[in-house]
């Protein structure tokens, strides 16, 4: 009995993972709406970035208690497309038609969540991406969005053509065969994860500088050291 519990322990927290993303789901129709000490945008922020957190705990604790399962994996996929695809599309869908877009090309922002399940299925039958990726994680992508609408609320809307333009970018960027490094650490080892302390210590100062969208400058730096770095480095 102990050790199915234990052998659930991953399950739970990729659960947890899925319910994050369903409540920042719900956060990105109320926006502007102020809901406690935040408005509905913020918490949608925090959900994704408690999604993540679940994400990434969900995996190092099967490896710990040694929990790996088939059902483990298709759940994973399942809630990384609801928390880093469905959610962030929503996110700049709702950000666009708030600034008056036109519905038509507001609509572009749903290409995240159907790239988003179009890498995801990649992922899970790709071989080649045990240590490593080949395109942009679904993480780090959404990631990259909480970026971008802090950046709006910061400065200035970029156009919606602009912003259509660049959620076609991303998604692509998700599908594509470019290589980059994992953002898992297996050691502490300075020379083994220079890449990492690196975008580590420069995700740190971009949010000093410009707060969340700081974020959106983390994650262009991360395809900017993989992009210049050896393939399928871990």
């Amino acid at each position: 009995m102990i050790r199915k519990f234990i052998d659930f322990v991953p399950n739970i927290l990729t659960l947890c993972n899925l319910l994050s993303g369903c409540v920042a789901i719900y956060m990105t129709f109320h926006l502007d709406a102020q809901l406690g000490l935040l408005t509905g945008k913020e918490w949608s922020w925090i959900f994704i970035a408690l999604a993540a957190m679940f994400d990434f705990s969900d995996g190092a604790s099967a490896r710990v208690l040694h929990a790996y399962s088939g059902i483990g994996k298709e759940l994973d996929s399942l809630s990384d497309l609801v928390s880093f695809g469905v959610a962030p599309g929503m996110l700049m869908l709702n950000v666009m038609l708030a600034s008056g877009s036109v519905p038509a090309l507001a609509f572009s922002a749903l290409l995240i969540p159907a790239f988003g399940a179009y890498r995801l299925a990649k992922f899970n039958l790709d071989d080649r991406q045990t240590t490593s990726f080949i395109g942009l994680p679904i993480p780090a992508n959404a990631i990259f969005w909480i970026g971008m609408c802090g950046w709006i609320d910061r400065y200035t809307y970029p156009t919606t053509p602009v912003l259509a333009l660049i959620i076609l970018a991303f998604s692509y960027l998700m599908v594509s065969e470019m290589p980059m490094f994992s953002l898992k650490f297996k050691n502490f080892d300075w020379h083994e994860n220079f890449r990492r302390y690196v975008l580590l210590m420069a995700a740190v100062a971009f949010i000093i500088v410009w707060g969340v969208s700081g974020l959106l400058w983390t994650i262009v730096l991360y395809i900017l050291i993989s992009a210049l770095g050896k393939k399928n480095v871990a």
